[in-house]
């Protein structure tokens, strides 16, 4: 085990949850960095009520690390139906949020909860502090907080907090140990940037030993990057991370039917991410493309195992 290579993913929500679930299964040193700054549905009720950092994102993860049967781990994804102002609160938010309160420690709360649910990797935190996310529009409005930020349906020109965020030193340590940095897949400007605007995480980065892969997203998220292709992605991280910071970058070729284009499309205003070949080519980052991706209750999804086995093979070059 002391020989396995060390790999740490940052990112946030269901898009690093399908990254870590594969990366489980293969004989690396895993840890996983979490933002905390969500503040929608279950998790942003508890974090306004007892002013912590957001839990939501952190048991996705910890769910889907878990060793146990599947019936013992999806209760923590169960959400409450009730009349009662219980109703939609997750299992798992209401158990991390508790142990918080008692334990006073973020940190602590996980490790907790990881041995209740032998979890074998470690999951962090990105910070202990209660962080809002501001954006700032092209036209210069500031709108404060993820689910606002999302539903705004705005361009955006930057990215901070609100509050001056403290990262957890643990997660600069993991950094720069790492032989692999993942940017993961997921929300570009609520799940990824929240890491990145961070300047000592982005200095870490840039000082570590390890190479910096980045998983592309396959469809775009409505007012925010449409019409986004793989290289529009690469800038707007690269906008915090330093240019050519990026070593290399995964997108899926996978073939998308017309009828799944059009039911996003029409549902959800959000089209497939164009791999920009031509871009691509005139850029320093190594570009992997593979065909990545099922579809799993009507939705598009990357494959766990067949994305994980691609950065395991490029992890042992």
């Amino acid at each position: 085990m002391q020989n396995n290579k060390k790999v740490v993913v940052l990112g946030g929500g269901s898009g690093t949850s399908v990254v870590v679930r594969g990366l489980k299964y293969f004989p690396i040193d895993l840890t996983c960095v979490i933002t905390v700054s969500d503040d929608g549905s279950s998790t942003g009720r508890l974090r306004k009520e007892f002013s912590t950092p957001a839990v939501g994102d952190i048991r996705k993860v910890l769910s889907n690390l878990s060793t146990l049967p599947d019936e013992i781990r999806d209760v923590m994804e169960y959400r409450l139906d009730t009349y009662s102002e219980l109703n939609g609160h997750a299992i798992g938010n209401l158990l991390l949020t508790s142990l918080i309160r008692e334990t006073g420690s973020l940190k602590t709360s996980i490790d907790y909860l990881a041995m209740l649910l032998h979890v074998k990797q470690k999951v962090l935190p990105l910070s202990e502090d209660f962080l809002t996310l501001v954006g700032r529009t092209t036209d210069g409005e500031l709108i404060e907080g993820e689910e606002e930020i999302t539903l705004a349906h705005k361009k955006y020109e930057d990215f901070f907090y609100k509050e001056k965020p403290n990262v957890l030193p643990e997660v600069l340590d993991a950094i720069r140990e790492a032989d692999l940095i993942i940017l993961s897949t997921g929300s570009l400007y609520t799940s990824l940037l929240p890491h990145l605007i961070c300047e000592d995480v982005c200095q870490t980065i840039r000082e570590a030993k390890g190479r910096v892969m980045y998983i592309c997203n396959v469809m775009t998220q409505p007012g925010e990057t449409d019409d986004f292709g793989v290289t529009d992605h690469v800038d707007a991280i690269e906008k915090y991370l330093g240019r050519d910071e990026i070593d290399v970058v995964i997108g899926s070729n996978s073939e998308i039917s017309e009828a799944m284009l059009k039911k996003y499309a029409d549902s959800e205003r959000k089209d497939k991410v164009e791999i920009d070949h031509d871009k691509i080519r005139e850029r320093r980052f190594e570009f992997i493309e593979k065909d990545l991706l099922t579809v799993a209750d009507g939705t598009i999804k990357h494959d766990s195992l067949k994305l994980s086995t691609v950065i395991f093979e490029y992890l042992l070059r």
